[in-house]
């Protein structure tokens, strides 16, 4: 009987321990989620705008029944960068990108919070990908005249909702930058936790960023599938960009952009020499680069096809 009281006491005292590190954990994804957010407010961007001289505006609006928060920078009369942010992230992320002159030279730029994050809706995630594009798309398309060339510049997960709007709406988009990109279905690191993070019994005190994330990535594989039958209809030059010691997308991507933008008039594969995923933070020379190949390419076979040449 002492020896049964005894695992008894024991048992209860490692259910109290276990209660209360369950406890501690809980509180501490509650207050992680007060404290990071990897997003800025309106009144942060502004600041930051006023003290570059940067003319930049920071709208909302509606699209499917969600608000979206979007800003814009620059001369109405320039063509057209969107930039797409990764998983989890943020337009806040490209706050100091607003100022490149060179980028300021030749585009009106649009950066957006995608549903899930930023002020459109923290911790809600959208986890299809063409409704993403669908809510992303006004901004081009009736918020704004757009000006051609369109350019969309799209990091991690945000290349996948890129390539989605040039597939669905060929006409708004003339060129693609993608950075770090997931591209075939199931070529990227799933954590084995993941599966886990989504039952609603502990979804609730996960941190919302990295509940948007999550969702993201545990529907990435069959919403890729659902884009298979259209990479044929992407027919326009793509840079593809990714570091070759990239730990969470597999490097096989770039096989599978090959083997599937078949109509694309230009691609190229481009591995960055001891670079791991996070291309956007580390890379935006090279990005830049791209970019600004992608516009001439683009400007130069309108000028032949305008001169008959």
């Amino acid at each position: 009987m002492q020896k049964k009281g005894l695992r008894f006491r024991w048992f209860r005292r490692l259910l109290r321990i276990l209660i209360v590190v369950i406890g501690l954990f809980i509180i501490a994804c509650l207050i992680f989620d007060h404290f990071v957010q990897f997003r800025k407010s309106d009144d942060e961007l502004r600041e930051i705008f006023a003290q570059r001289k940067i003319d930049g505006q920071i709208n909302y609006y509606n699209s499917h029944g969600r608000q979206i928060r979007y800003a814009s920078v620059g001369n109405d009369s320039l063509p057209t960068l969107l930039m797409l942010h990764g998983s989890p992230g943020s337009m806040s992320y490209y706050s100091g990108r607003y100022a490149d002159t060179v980028i300021q030279n030749h585009f009106k730029v649009f950066t957006v919070d995608r549903p899930g994050y930023g002020y459109s809706g923290l911790g809600d995630p959208v986890a299809a990908i063409r409704e993403q594009a669908e809510m992303i798309r006004p901004i081009l398309d009736s918020l704004h005249k757009a000006r051609h060339p369109i350019i969309i510049a799209g990091g991690s997960y945000g290349s996948s909702v890129a390539c989605r709007l040039a597939m669905d709406h060929p006409e708004l988009v003339d060129g693609l930058v993608l950075t770090g990109p997931s591209l075939g279905p199931g070529l990227e690191k799933i954590y084995w936790f993941s599966p886990i993070v989504e039952h609603w019994s502990i979804r609730w005190f996960i941190p919302r960023i990295f509940r948007s994330a999550n969702t993201e990535k545990m529907h990435h594989k069959e919403e890729l599938e659902k884009m298979l039958p259209y990479w044929k209809d992407i027919r326009i030059p793509v840079i593809y960009m990714q570091g070759e010691k990239d730990e969470l997308i597999d490097t096989s991507n770039a096989g599978f952009a090959t083997q599937h933008l078949i109509n694309a008039p230009y691609l190229d594969i481009r591995f960055i020499k001891g670079r791991e995923h996070r291309l956007a933070q580390y890379e935006w020379p090279a990005i830049r680069g791209s970019i600004m190949e992608v516009y001439e390419m683009i400007t130069q076979d309108s000028s032949r096809i305008l001169t008959g040449k």
